[in-house]
């Protein structure tokens, strides 16, 4: 399964990078904390979780502005109104009416509150790892250690999100997300995404989302208490509550299957039987270890021994076979998928 990568552009000017993928009736995806959508693409746990919602469906998710492949905003501080002006421009390109919205983590408030604005247009609606008091969410004082550290030491905040987000994660795993958060996203923008998140409060809104309403949390989610995503749910009178078990907050670490396949069932699709990610062959894994290494074709060529021009041909190979647009995607690939074998 293959995704489709465009751009729009905002009333205000901001560029936003959206990818398709898959057909069927549209599922328009907000995402939480940062996001890259080529990076994503190429880690192989969170790539299998995109295709899990795209069967059966157009799964249409973007980057948020100063994220990934979007433009940061000219001049508005970040802010709700922000990430709805983003949401609005991807569904205004994709020309669409009526959709269903999922929502994860920060992703679930912006949702939460498109639906309460625009009834007419979410026919439903999904809320993962939410919540709807930010300030309820982590005590102040973690609050300003969080916020200091991301601002002080990029480097090492994105240790400690890592271990917050996703502590089921497998060393590899969490390596690539590590560095994926760090290629996504200046320090400046991570804090201003923060700052919003620890600021949501959804409570005088919730009352106005119509739309059928499944809200799904982890039962030990480390970075969103299960408290908050019932609260959500208690004050969305048309929502249904799905606790899960496991503890990592982004959704395709962990149990992500048993996550998929609530989900699925929801937004009543049929089970769908586990895919297969594309592998490479020996040769182009070695070939793709030395792009990691940050070679080009030509010391790709001098290192295994063959000519620049079949060197480049393995990465062009490569990049049909994985639906990759750039090197920095086989890098990733690589780091995520554990290096050497």
């Amino acid at each position: 399964m293959g995704q489709r990568i465009a751009m729009a552009t905002s009333p205000a000017g901001t560029r936003i990078g959206y990818a398709v993928t898959g057909s069927g009736p549209p599922l328009v995806y907000v995402s939480g904390w940062l996001s890259h959508l080529e990076l994503s693409w190429a880690l192989p746990a969170e790539r299998a979780y995109y295709e899990a919602l795209a069967d059966g469906r157009t799964l249409i998710r973007y980057d948020k502005p100063g994220c990934g492949l979007s433009s940061p905003a000219s001049s508005a501080p970040y802010s709700m109104a922000l990430e709805i002006e983003a949401l609005r421009t991807v569904i205004t390109a994709a020309k669409l009416d009526r959709f269903e919205l999922m929502g994860a983590s920060l992703g679930a408030a912006v949702a939460a509150t498109w639906a309460a604005d625009q009834p007419s247009t979410v026919s439903k609606l999904v809320l993962y790892g939410g919540w709807a008091y930010g300030l309820e969410v982590a005590s102040p004082q973690i609050q300003r250690h969080v916020l200091g550290l991301v601002q002080e030491n990029w480097g090492l905040a994105t240790d400690l999100l890592a271990d917050i987000f996703a502590p089921d994660a497998d060393a590899a795993t969490r390596a690539a997300f590590t560095h994926y958060q760090r290629e996504s996203a200046t320090p400046e923008t991570a804090v201003a995404m923060l700052e919003m998140a620890y600021g949501v409060d959804l409570r005088p809104i919730l009352g106005q989302i119509h739309a059928p309403t499944l809200v799904i949390h982890r039962s030990r989610d480390r970075a969103a208490p299960l408290a908050q995503g019932r609260r959500l749910a208690d004050a969305i009178v048309p929502a249904r509550f799905e606790e899960i078990g496991g503890r990592s907050h982004l959704p395709y670490i962990g149990d992500a299957a048993t996550l998929t396949r609530t989900i699925r069932r929801f937004l009543g699709l049929p089970a769908r039987r586990r895919g297969v990610l594309p592998a490479l062959t020996a040769r182009q894994r070695e070939v793709a270890a030395l792009i990691a290494q940050g070679c080009t074709n030509r010391e790709i060529g001098q290192r295994l021994g063959i000519a620049e021009r079949s060197a480049e041909a393995h990465v062009e190979r490569i990049r049909l076979r994985m639906d990759f647009r750039s090197r920095a995607q086989i890098a990733a690939w690589y780091v995520a998928t554990g290096g050497p074998n």
